[in-house]
């Protein structure tokens, strides 16, 4: 199965700085036994917007680092609704809660979930601490959500 993560940093993208939120999403993903691949924007709406439309027909799942935050350039988040067919805020309203469990800097971001076409699109924060937890969250659900966006029949728990 196909994931794909897009890095959204201007400093990754001008070569300045290593995207090593990207490295650790690939190893969470590969370890999940996805077929990953990568691409890096910079922090530019439609750049985004046009990566995350490339990436979700040939994946699965795309997996965002970056740019969710109250900074001037941090557009990840419109650039991502802009796109998305349908959202899922509870993925975002528990990677954000988790956050904020553990710093208060949680408060700052700003990342959406949602589904286009039978892709799932999660934006994940930019640092690696923030991506390992954010996916550690997102993890128990994920092959569930893509069963169901593949229209595939699944078993609810009953309680």
């Amino acid at each position: 199965m196909k994931a794909a993560v897009l890095t959204v940093s201007d400093g990754v993208d001008m070569g300045t700085r290593e995207d090593r939120s990207g490295d650790v999403l690939e190893e969470l993903l590969a370890g999940e036994g996805f077929e990953v691949s990568r691409k890096v924007v910079p922090d530019e709406r439609a750049a985004i917007a046009e990566a995350i439309e490339e990436l979700a027909r040939e994946s699965r799942v795309v997996l965002t680092t970056g740019g969710t935050g109250v900074g001037p350039r941090d557009v990840t988040p419109e650039a991502t609704a802009s796109v998305l067919e349908r959202s899922a805020p509870g993925i975002a309203e528990a990677i954000r809660a988790d956050s904020i469990a553990k710093t208060p800097h949680g408060l700052l971001s700003r990342g959406l979930a949602g589904v286009l076409g039978q892709t799932l699109v999660v934006n994940l924060p930019g640092s690696t601490g923030g991506v390992r937890d954010g996916f550690a969250v997102l993890q128990p659900a994920l092959e569930h959500a893509l069963h169901l966006l593949a229209g595939e029949e699944t078993a609810h728990r009953q309680t």
